[in-house]
C-alpha cells in the first residue's frame, strides 16, 4: 500500500473560495497530468504553480491552479500534486473522482502524515503535533503544537537518548575491555551521578508537561450540585449567553449541557449537570446518573452550594465524593441572606459568588487560574510533551531510572544496570517513534482527518 499513489480532499467540504485535492506517490504527477489541460505537468519545474483546467474528456470540470512538488522536497518526501479548485462540494468531489478513476487510491485518514513519518520526514511527536495544530482552539495550544512541529521537544528527547547511549558505551567498554588503561573506569558512584542528572532533567520535563497538557487538552470542568442551587445560571454567566434553561422548578436540567470558554488562553470545557437527588422520574434519574459519571471524568469539579439554605444530606454526600478530586466549592447566591455554615465544609478552595452581578463569578475564575497555575503557564517556552501517550512513556522511563538508582545503591552488577539503561533508551525512542509497533502507528494515524 505504501507504493500506491493516494489522493484526498485536504480542505473542509463546503462552500468556499477554494478547495484543495492532494495527491502523493510515484505516479502523482502522471495521474494529475492525465486530467489536466494546460502545460505538461511532467515537464514543469518542481515547486511551481500551473494554470489550467481539469477535464473529463471534452468536458471542463473546473478552472484550477496546480502545484507540482517533486520528491524528495515535499511533506511526504514523495511526488506531491495539489489541485486548487473553486470551493464547492460537487466540483471538488468530481475532481477527486477523476483522479481515482485514473489510478489514485483514496487516502486513509492521516495517511499523508503517516507517509511523512514512515519516510523519515518527521518523527512521531512532530506527526502528532500536526493534528494538535489543526485542532488548536487557543493561541497557547497553537504555540505548543508549532513548537513540537519545529522539533524542539524531539531534540530534547534525542539529547536524553544520546546521554544514555554514551553511558551504555562506557559500561560496555568497561565490561569487554577491562585491561585497557586509557579508558575511563565506570564506578557505581560515577554512574549514580550521571543517572541522577538525567533523572532530574527528565523529571522537570514531565512536570512541565503534566501542567502544560491542559494547554492542549483544556480543562474539563464539571458543575455539580443538588437541584436549584444555580448551576445552570453559573454556566450561562460564564459563557456570557443563556445556553441552559433556568427556572425555579427542580429537575429542569435533565441532561448534560456543555460549552467552552477561554480563560487566560486555556480552554475550559464547561459541563452543566442535572441536579443530584433521589428521584422517581425515569428521565431525571438518567440525568443524575450521567452527572455522577461526568464527575468521575472531570479535571476540575465545581460543587455549587446555596448560601441561602443550610447544608443537607445531598450536599454532604457530594462533598464526600469530591474530596479526592481537584475541586472548588462555589457558594452561590451570596447576594441573599446567609444560612450556610462555611465552617462545616471540609475544602480549602471555597469561593463566594452570585450570578446577579456582572462580576459575580470573578472569584470563581480567579480560583481556577490559581489552582491550575494558568499565569505561570504563559511564561514557559512551551517545550512540553503534549499528550497522554508521550507523558506516560516519559513517566515509565523515570520509573526505570529510579530502579537504576536503587540498583546502584545495592551495588548491583554493572551489566544488569546496563540492561535497564538500554530499556530507558528504548522507551524514550518510542516517544519520537525511533521504535514502534505497526498497531500503534495504524491506531494513531487513524485519528487524523482525511486528507492530512
Amino acid at each position: 500500500m505504501v507504493n500506491d499513489t493516494i489522493a484526498a480532499i485536504s480542505t473542509s467540504l463546503g462552500v468556499g473560495a477554494i478547495s484543495i485535492v492532494r495527491i502523493s506517490g510515484k505516479d502523482a504527477i502522471r495521474i494529475a497530468n492525465s486530467v489536466f489541460k494546460g502545460k505538461n505537468l511532467e515537464e514543469v519545474d518542481s515547486h511551481t504553480i500551473n494554470y489550467g483546467h481539469i477535464v473529463d474528456g471534452e468536458e471542463v470540470i473546473d478552472e484550477v491552479l496546480v502545484s507540482v512538488m517533486k520528491s524528495p522536497r515535499t511533506f511526504t518526501t514523495e511526488d506531491v500534486v495539489e489541485i486548487n479548485c473553486h470551493g464547492g462540494i460537487a466540483t471538488t468531489k468530481k475532481v477527486l473522482e477523476l483522479l481515482l478513476l485514473n489510478g489514485c487510491r483514496l487516502a486513509e485518514a492521516g495517511e499523508f502524515t503517516k507517509r511523512a513519518f514512515l519516510n523519515g520526514r518527521i518523527d512521531l511527536v512532530e506527526a502528532e503535533s500536526v493534528m494538535d495544530l489543526i485542532n488548536s482552539k487557543t493561541d497557547k495550544a497553537r504555540k505548543v503544537s508549532i513548537n513540537q512541529l519545529g522539533g524542539k521537544i524531539s531534540g530534547t528527547i534525542r539529547n536524553f537518548r544520546q546521554d544514555l547511549l554514551e553511558l551504555l558505551a562506557s559500561i560496555e567498554v568497561n565490561i569487554d575491555y577491562p585491561e585497557y588503561e586509557d579508558i575511563e573506569v565506570i564506578t557505581n558512584e560515577k554512574l549514580c551521578s550521571k543517572v541522577k542528572d538525567i533523572k532530574e532533567r527528565l523529571n522537570e520535563i514531565v512536570t512541565l508537561s503534566e501542567n502544560g497538557r491542559i494547554v492542549v487538552d483544556g480543562i474539563k470542568t464539571v458543575i455539580i450540585g443538588r437541584p436549584n442551587v444555580g448551576k445552570s445560571s453559573i454556566l450561562n454567566r460564564m459563557l456570557d449567553y443563556d445556553k441552559a434553561i433556568v427556572t425555579d422548578i427542580e429537575g429542569t436540567t435533565r441532561d448534560i449541557i456543555e460549552g467552552d470558554i477561554n480563560v487566560d488562553g486555556i480552554l475550559l470545557h464547561l459541563v452543566d449537570t442535572a441536579g443530584i437527588r433521589n428521584t422517581s422520574d425515569t428521565v431525571e434519574k438518567v440525568g443524575v446518573d450521567r452527572s455522577l459519571k461526568e464527575l468521575d471524568e472531570a479535571d476540575l469539579v465545581v460543587l455549587v452550594l446555596n448560601n441561602n439554605e443550610e447544608l443537607n444530606d445531598y450536599d454532604y454526600q457530594l462533598l464526600e465524593k469530591i474530596k479526592d478530586k481537584t475541586a472548588i466549592v462555589a457558594i452561590n447566591k451570596c447576594d441573599l441572606d446567609n444560612k450556610l455554615d462555611k465552617n462545616s465544609i471540609n475544602n480549602q478552595n471555597i469561593v463566594e459568588i452570585n450570578t446577579v452581578d456582572l462580576d459575580g463569578i470573578v472569584a470563581l475564575k480567579d480560583k481556577i487560574k490559581e489552582l491550575f497555575n494558568l499565569e505561570e503557564l504563559d511564561k514557559g517556552d512551551y517545550n512540553y510533551l503534549s499528550n497522554v501517550r508521550q507523558i506516560t512513556l516519559a513517566k515509565t522511563a523515570l520509573n526505570v531510572l529510579q530502579e537504576v538508582e536503587e540498583g546502584l545503591k545495592r551495588d548491583d552488577p554493572v551489566d544488569l544496570i546496563g540492561i535497564d539503561i538500554k530499556r530507558i533508551w528504548e522507551i524514550l525512542g518510542e516517544i519520537i517513534g525511533e521504535n514502534y509497533s505497526d498497531e500503534l502507528i495504524d491506531q494513531l494515524f487513524s485519528q487524523f482527518c482525511l486528507g492530512k
